[in-house]
């Protein structure tokens, strides 16, 4: 999917989706630590503990989403030519350490990735290793960051 247009609309409807999941998700197990079947039956129980522990991460990540989704509604989208440097809002395929993906420059959101078209695009921050690496850089520049004791190559191969 080459249009950008369409790729963020595709990008926009996975999340809404996949915020109504969580949300499901985060009902149904916050039900499960407050009910009245989850009392501990002995000291060692502890699955209704767990289950309100998982219960607060779900919501938390519901927020993160949110926040992305905000993001979709309110940033102005730029289309880049092939010889702009990489800013936000970009959508950028990288070769990193010999492997293409597809990577969406946003200021919030980091690590998050849907399928679109049988193709996984992530979101990366200019406070990542990578996002801080390509910043700036455009088609055919090569960058190097580190993660953990790794260092790896990317090479920029379109900016859209």
């Amino acid at each position: 999917m080459t249009d950008k247009k369409q790729w963020l609309a595709a990008f926009l409807k996975f999340l809404e989706s996949e915020i109504q999941l969580l949300k499901t998700a985060a009902i149904a197990t916050y039900d499960a630590a407050t009910n009245e079947e989850s009392k501990p039956e002995n000291q060692y129980d502890t699955r209704a503990l767990e289950a309100s522990y998982l219960a607060g991460a779900q919501a938390k990540r519901v927020n993160e989403i949110e926040v992305v989704i905000q993001l979709f509604h309110t940033l102005n989208f730029k289309n880049f030519s092939a010889h702009e440097a990489i800013a936000l809002t970009a959508l950028v395929e990288l070769k990193v350490d010999g492997k293409r993906g597809r990577f969406l420059v946003m200021p919030n959101g980091g690590g998050i990735s849907c399928e679109i078209a049988h193709e996984t695009t992530q979101i990366v921050t200019p406070s990542s290793a990578m996002g801080e690496a390509i910043m700036g850089l455009e088609v055919g520049d090569v960058a190097e960051f580190e993660i953990g004791q790794r260092v790896r190559l990317c090479e920029i191969l379109s900016v859209i």
